[in-house]
């Protein structure tokens, strides 16, 4: 639903009430099955996302070759070794090239997908699958059987999210940015291994979960106890990721248009002293994944990245992931990124930020490292 908002007859905006994400279109075969209402009566939906390497092969090195190079945060010389292992990813891939196409009863097009593997290929007509939200009524671990047959133990993380939700709650929601950093982690453990981590705006706590196969600790953030309770319940769903690493996710509130961490000990989700303290004396490395879409969002963070690194014990590498969105304005005329736009604006006043304690540099990262998670990587990530 988009309502058309004219505050100024010459400076009309479009206001959208529902968001939409797009993750689970990129799994055409898998079921999507709706456990329960959350509190706020949205339908709540179980998600297999399938890892390409088991967590068993990550932690041997089986399957993968790291790329050495004498910087932390770029891989020089990937594009050789991405390339092909991207080409034993999809080998037996065909295009559906002169496949004719097909109707339904009712004359409308049935749409033909392109075949991932070799499998695929004795695919009865080729046919796209249907994506039909199954509602479970009972029997929950009895739905999943068929489906868990068909996982190897390490190599599938079970999210629970939801699909459509209002701007206010679209942590809920499964975004490709949070792929893409989940990505960078498992092809860079090496780098996290051990490490204390601190996730703001985790969500539904995918990366997190991710990251925790490798670090040692992960303070996963965000706000709201209906979303807290979500990312909660998916740390449980993925424990036995952790176990082979020994390492512990723990689901915290942080709200970043307030000074303080919330230590109030009848509140859900808040901070003891001690875990304040082993964040500010260990934490390394701090992350976040899709949480540039509002401007006063996004000024919030970046006070919250200055307050937390200010009070850090140790230096600190922030990882931020995003995907550009681009939207047509009236009030340009043209397509634009005012988000993204707002996004490197802010992170260009934080490096150039003179402070007598601080310093901050920012380099991006290349998209050549190898690919982990069945998504689509496109080029505005």
């Amino acid at each position: 639903m988009v309502d058309l908002a004219e505050k100024e007859m010459d400076n009309p905006t479009f206001r959208s009430d529902t968001v939409l994400s797009d993750v689970h279109l990129h799994c055409p075969s898998k079921r999507h099955l709706m456990v329960r209402l959350n509190a706020v009566g949205q339908p709540v939906f179980l998600s297999h996302f399938k890892l390409l390497w088991s967590t068993e092969d990550l932690a041997s090195g089986k399957h993968v070759r790291e790329i050495t190079t004498g910087r932390e945060h770029e891989c020089r010389s990937g594009d050789e070794l991405c390339d092909e292992d991207r080409s034993n990813i999809k080998k037996g891939e065909s295009n559906s090239e002169g496949v004719e196409a097909l109707l339904d009863d009712d004359g409308d097009l049935e749409v033909v997908r392109r075949p991932r593997s070799a499998s695929d290929l004795q695919a009865e007509d080729l046919l796209r699958d249907i994506v039909c939200p199954v509602i479970l009524m009972k029997g929950k671990e009895d739905a999943f059987e068929d489906e868990e047959q068909d996982c190897t133990y390490g190599d599938v993380v079970k999210i629970e999210h939801t699909m459509a939700t209002p701007l206010e709650d679209v942590g809920k929601q499964v975004w490709r940015a949070a792929f893409l950093l989940a990505d960078y982690i498992l092809f860079k453990r090496d780098t996290f291994r051990c490490c204390s981590v601190l996730e703001l705006g985790g969500g539904t706590g995918i990366t997190s979960i991710l990251m925790g196969t490798v670090a040692k600790r992960v303070y996963c953030t965000d706000v709201g106890e209906d979303l807290l309770a979500m990312c909660e319940q998916n740390v449980a769903l993925n424990k036995h990721l952790m176990e082979p690493g020994g390492g512990e996710i723990k689901v915290k509130e942080l709200d970043w248009l307030k000074d303080e961490f919330c230590t109030d000990p009848e509140a859900p989700y808040s901070w003891s002293e001690e875990e304040i303290a082993d964040l500010l004396d260990h934490c390394s490395v701090i992350m976040a994944a899709d949480v540039f879409y509002d401007d006063d969002l996004t000024d919030a963070l970046f006070r919250t990245l200055y307050r937390i690194t200010h009070n850090l014990r140790n230096s600190c590498t922030i990882y931020l992931a995003l995907e550009k969105r681009l939207n047509f304005t009236l009030r340009h005329m043209d397509i634009t990124c005012e988000a993204y736009s707002h996004f490197r604006n802010t992170l260009n006043d934080l490096e150039n930020l003179q402070d007598g304690k601080m310093k901050y540099t920012v380099e991006p990262i290349k998209l050549d490292f190898c690919q982990f998670l069945v998504y689509e990587r496109i080029e505005q990530l």
